[in-house]
């Protein structure tokens, strides 16, 4: 159910939730201070309740309403990247809900760039915890229609176009001393966060932190998560793709394919999706394509996956959670 701005706002301040646009996915929002309507957040979604929820607000200036302290490398990131798709993780004020921390003594902050979201907390003078609109585990959604494919037309949908990061927000922990500690790659990098904390210490890498479970919960760690229905196979290089391709091909089993980089040469006798070789591009498009491939109905989903480089960790976060077997 596509509903306007005004009765989105309303819809929130009676209670109720909205699936909302923003830069990264739809998030399904309800108004982060009322118990009642971050409930239904869980139940919809069917989401753990040790979960917590991120926090979308209008400016850095409501900072100081949900956290008990700011440091200098916090304001920095701020500063740098919002609105944007970075997600700060900062010590909770006493006040902020159970629900939304999940139980943490954290809360989660952002504020999104997308005009219809800003629009959305300004005018309504909300904060509102959006978790992406889809059940849990499954694929994201980037546009109101996978949204009213994963949750039901009943859902009111504020329909802001097709979102343009197209993957989950970067997550980056700040202690009250200026530690601060990678939680979730997304596409503002780990390079890109390190060169705006400048002097301030880094606590232990994300992989090492997760080795020795020392990372707080946040979204997204889930090992199986942002997975379409159908069964997803990753491959690291094209040629164990399409070999697995002729395997499924003798077996009778139907198949679709995603490709990153350069096609040309390549003959496959299946439904394709190719991206192009330019992380951005593939960030911006991978849900999209997924739900696409996700709508053939075939057997197996055979995917490319991108170089293990840098650039392209978010992505490869992303898949291998999609793949996860």
């Amino acid at each position: 159910m596509r509903v306007s701005l005004e009765q989105a706002i309303a819809e929130l301040k009676n209670g109720g939730v909205v699936a909302i646009p923003t830069e990264t996915v739809y998030g399904l929002a309800a108004d982060a201070t009322n118990d009642s309507a971050l409930k239904k957040v869980f139940e919809i979604k069917q989401r753990p309740a040790d979960h917590p929820l991120i926090v979308h607000i209008g400016d850095m200036n409501q900072v100081s309403d949900w956290a008990t302290t700011f440091p200098e490398v916090a304001i920095k990131l701020a500063e740098a990247f919002w609105p944007g798709p970075l997600t700060l993780v900062l010590p909770a004020q006493p006040h902020v809900s159970r629900v939304v921390r999940g139980d943490e003594p954290t809360v989660a902050l952002r504020v999104p760039n997308h005009p219809v979201a800003l629009a959305l907390l300004k005018q309504g003078n909300l904060s509102v915890a959006a978790p992406s609109a889809n059940l849990f585990t499954q694929l994201s959604p980037t546009t109101a229609a996978h949204v009213e494919a994963g949750l039901g037309e009943s859902i009111p949908v504020l329909d802001g176009g097709p979102c343009n990061v197209g993957i989950e927000s970067t997550i980056v922990s700040v202690s009250a001393n200026g530690q601060w500690q990678l939680l979730r790659p997304g596409m503002i990098s780990e390079e890109e966060i390190a060169k705006v904390a400048t002097t301030h210490h880094q606590a232990p890498s994300l992989a090492s932190a997760v080795a020795n479970q020392i990372v707080p919960k946040v979204p997204g760690q889930h090992a199986l998560h942002y997975s379409p229905r159908t069964p997803l196979m990753l491959f690291k290089d094209r040629l164990s793709l399409i070999q697995e391709s002729k395997a499924l091909q003798a077996m009778g089993l139907s198949f679709a394919i995603m490709l990153i980089g350069d096609s040309d040469n390549v003959e496959l006798n299946c439904q394709t999706i190719n991206l192009p070789n330019s992380p951005d591009k593939v960030a911006e498009l991978l849900y999209s394509s997924l739900h696409d491939l996700d709508t053939m109905k075939v057997d197996r989903l055979l995917v490319e996956l991108p170089p293990v480089l840098p650039e392209w960790l978010a992505v490869l976060d992303r898949l291998s959670r999609a793949g996860y077997r």
